[in-house]
């Protein structure tokens, strides 16, 4: 699949999060500008996902060179079946129809919340929805991965859970539907690298693990979590990045956020995340791909 990469001034990382409620303390933002250190959006803030949308909404329309990574999955597996829901005949054929299909479903829930998808009853037979309650068609054992999450296992580039997991902490089901949702909202206004070309000006979303950019620190795997400030300093440093000279204690969702737009800003100019070898043009429209999985 051809791609090709372009200048970005601003990088910024989304610390995603798919709890309920109005507000979550999961959500952090950060953005790398220049050559400075990667700085917090509102600091100290409890961001709504509704003001995460307006945020990049803004950004869309000041037209800013920004590369935007969110934290979560764009899609669900899709080519090892040929679907992303076998047997339901609602299934979507591509990524923007998987989302009109989770909005769609989903559009009574508050705060971009995700309950009325999982519900419904063809829905529900392909996601791990408690220990006790597995649907017919989730796959014995991880579950469904996508093409992108094989390749990074294979090559132990990184390790994913199946998005059709709604158990245990290092489950992100729940977070990329509810990130589906906003996704659907930004349609047409700011394009998703592969699905989309490439504008030559303005912003520009990517999907990201900032477990990558804590590998690329030097953290070593299983320990990506930093909660001190001069650890992120010293993570920060091996990407070439100044401090952001914070003492004492920090948050991993801030941490994550902080480290992975200098990581984004670090690896953007390079042509390695652009050109993935497994990519093609079919993925690119029905599973998208993680940048940095090269």
């Amino acid at each position: 699949m051809a791609t090709w990469m372009r200048h970005f001034t601003h990088f910024a990382a989304l610390d995603w999060s798919g709890a309920r409620g109005p507000r979550q303390r999961g959500i952090a933002l950060a953005v790398a500008s220049g050559a400075a250190a990667p700085a917090l959006v509102r600091p100290g803030h409890v961001w709504s996902r509704a003001e995460i949308l307006a945020w990049i909404e803004e950004a869309a329309a000041s037209r800013a060179d920004m590369l935007i990574g969110f934290d979560f999955s764009a899609a669900f597996a899709f080519a090892d079946r040929g679907a992303y829901f076998p047997e339901w005949a609602e299934s979507p054929a591509d990524v923007p129809a998987l989302w009109a299909l989770v909005e769609a479903l989903a559009a009574g829930d508050p705060h971009y919340e995700v309950g009325g998808f999982l519900a419904h009853p063809e829905a529900r037979r392909h996601f791990r929805h408690g220990r006790g309650d597995v649907g017919d068609l989730y796959a014995p054992g991880a579950g469904r991965l996508r093409i992108v999450e094989q390749h990074q296992r294979a090559t132990r580039q990184a390790a994913s859970v199946s998005n059709f997991n709604l158990v245990g902490a290092a489950q992100v089901g729940k977070a990329s539907l509810a990130g589906m949702r906003l996704l659907h909202r930004l349609r047409g206004r700011v394009p998703l690298w592969p699905l989309d070309p490439v504008p030559a000006t303005g912003p520009l979303l990517v999907e990201i693990y900032t477990s990558l950019a804590a590998r690329a620190a030097g953290i070593a795997p299983g320990r990506s979590k930093i909660r001190d400030g001069g650890a992120l300093d010293a993570a920060l440093a091996a990407l070439g990045s100044p401090p952001v000279g914070v003492t004492g204690p920090v948050s991993d969702h801030a941490s994550d956020a902080l480290l992975t737009a200098a990581w984004l800003r670090a690896i953007a100019s390079e042509a390695a995340p652009w050109s993935p070898a497994p990519l093609s043009d079919s993925l690119a429209a029905t599973e998208g791909w993680t940048f940095g999985i090269i």
